[in-house]
């Protein structure tokens, strides 16, 4: 597992990917926290709206980081090589996504520098930023990235066209982040429910208050397991068949 790690880690900055990712994320995501809270009209160091605007940001940029994952495998004929090689299917579904995930994690550490001039000069005249607020908000984007991630290596394992594997992860997570938007139009009260537990954007509200929900928790993890697990289903069905 570790040698795929590597493996995949190195080539996000052997190839334009990693930087790509890099460089697009910290711009617009610094732009939106600018605009948020120093530069807004009224200087203030709520920043709610920003961690809403950077799920829908990651939305965008996590499937660059995962679009390649597999996809490249089968496009460049290495796929075999991987099926017949002594690492587990598991490993190596498992090596791509902690590469992916440390990718992301660096992104996130790099935005904390943000928080610097929000603290030091925003808060003058401002109340504090809430340190609860900041930690709950990061661990929700953490969580949620993960799900994103797990849900583009599942989707980047069915193609080996990149752009579409792209394509394709958007819009799932578009749909998984919107998804409750369309209760107000369905009178069928077990749908509404059906769909507001699905909903990945509803269960961040607790976390952007400072408030730790275990169940929220539970959901993302839960849909990271079950997309690493079918992803892993999708190459052991092609290592027998």
């Amino acid at each position: 597992m570790f040698a795929i790690y590597k493996k995949e880690i190195s080539s996000y900055f052997k190839t334009a990917t990693g930087y790509i990712f890099l460089a697009c994320a910290l711009v617009i995501s610094g732009f939106f926290f600018c605009m948020n809270t120093i530069m807004a009209d009224k200087p203030t160091s709520d920043i709610s709206s920003y961690f809403y605007i950077m799920v829908l940001l990651i939305v965008v940029l996590c499937p660059i980081l995962t679009m390649r994952s597999f996809s490249e495998e089968r496009k460049t004929k290495t796929e075999q090589l991987l099926l017949t090689s002594p690492v587990s299917i598991f490993s190596m579904v498992i090596g791509k996504f902690l590469s992916a995930l440390t990718m992301f994690l660096i992104f996130l550490g790099i935005t904390t520098i943000y928080y610097i001039p929000l603290f030091a000069t925003v808060a003058n005249g401002a109340n504090s930023p809430n340190g609860a607020m900041l930690l709950g908000n990061m661990l929700a984007l953490i969580l949620v990235g993960m799900c994103f991630i797990a849900i583009g290596i599942f989707v980047s394992a069915l193609t080996e066209n990149m752009p579409a594997a792209y394509i394709i992860t958007v819009a799932i997570l578009l749909f998984l982040l919107l998804i409750n938007a369309f209760n107000a139009y369905i009178g069928i009260e077990w749908i509404r429910v059906v769909l507001d537990w699905l909903s990945i954007y509803g269960r961040f509200n607790a976390f952007t208050h400072g408030i730790f929900d275990i169940s929220a928790l539970i959901y993302y993890l839960s849909i990271t397991g079950v997309f690493l697990f079918l992803c892993e289903r999708v190459f052991q069905m092609r290592r027998l068949g």
